[in-house]
């Protein structure tokens, strides 16, 4: 396994356990290497649909959700996937941490 492949799953790990039960599972089933003929057309599907993003329901939110599917199975967009994963988190955290110590405005 891969430098970048580690650091990915370390990744997908992290979320999944913050995720809610009912969609902790359903993940965790989708990041089996198994289900590798299903993670490809659905992130390419979802990628495609991301670019309908005008249309309601679909939206922008499926591009990076489809290529963090591919991400699993396509050498190539590890490292850049697993990279915004770790800055997004980073990012998140920040923002968390702020708003606690900020006082509410009134």
């Amino acid at each position: 396994m891969s430098t970048d492949h580690r650091r990915l799953e370390r990744s997908l790990d992290r979320l999944q356990s913050r995720l809610p039960d009912w969609i902790a599972r359903p993940v965790g089933g989708l990041r089996k290497p198994d289900a590798r003929w299903i993670r490809i057309p659905v992130g390419i599907l979802f990628i495609l649909g991301g670019f309908l993003g005008f249309l309601p329901i679909l939206g922008f939110w499926m591009v990076p959700l489809g290529l963090l599917l591919l991400a699993l199975d396509v050498p190539f967009l590890r490292r850049p996937t697993a990279g915004f994963m770790i800055r997004a988190e980073r990012r998140w955290s920040e923002w968390r941490r702020k708003r606690r110590q900020d006082p509410p405005a009134r």
